[in-house]
């Protein structure tokens, strides 16, 4: 059986789609940083997205070639994510995709180190040969968080923000959206293949007591 962390993390992959608070621990991410709108067909967000995959898939490849890393077993490759903020405000403004400052992530199985990565990046530099300098390897530790599932258009998720943070005044929290803990989604679909109501995506916040 190959391991889906959709599956057997469904408290951090698949919350209900009203608001929960959750406990985030440390993860180990692929990570790429640009700015800008996400949309624009030549913009470093699409060109990011092909870089982590390639990272990504060479790391789960690695069982057929001669590379061995300590601990492998057979996965699925986990569901982009990003870790995104605007300068100047607090939360997002989705009127101003233009501002965005991002850091696009794919989570790592915790059995690759920083060497198995740094092994990665160049065994896919001289395959692809490409660039793969600007991949990061990234660890976060999210903590105490609220998330929900949003399901529609990108467009559409203030509204769900919205109910989010309603949710954390109720039960006592406060938001704590900074610097270093920021808005966070997981693309559970392929935008490119489902309509935009049906998109699903969890949001993130990190919150406080």
């Amino acid at each position: 059986m190959v391991f889906d962390f959709k599956k057997e993390y469904k408290e951090f992959y698949m919350p209900k789609g009203t608001p929960s608070i959750v406990i985030v621990p440390k993860m180990n991410y692929i990570a790429v940083r640009g700015t800008g709108d996400p949309n624009r067909e030549d913009g470093e967000y699409k060109q990011a997205i092909g870089l982590l995959y390639g990272i990504a898939f060479t790391i789960k490849m690695s069982k057929k070639g001669d590379h061995r890393i300590e601990g492998y077993f057979d996965y699925v490759v986990p569901p982009l994510e990003g870790f995104w903020w605007q300068d100047g405000i607090d939360g997002i403004d989705y009127a101003r995709k233009e501002d965005f400052h991002w850091i696009s992530v794919i989570r790592l199985p915790d059995f690759v180190t920083e060497d198995d990565f740094r092994w990665a990046v160049n065994e896919a530099t001289k395959k692809k040969k490409q660039d793969f300098s600007s991949v990061e390897f990234l660890t976060v530790e999210e903590g105490l968080c609220v998330q929900c599932m949003h399901i529609g258009s990108y467009d559409d998720e203030p509204a769900t923000v919205a109910r989010m943070h309603e949710f954390i005044k109720q039960q006592g929290y406060e938001l704590d959206i900074t610097d270093k803990r920021l808005h966070h989604e997981i693309y559970l679909s392929d935008a490119r293949k489902v309509a935009p109501e049906k998109l699903k995506t969890v949001i993130r916040h990190p919150v406080k007591i």
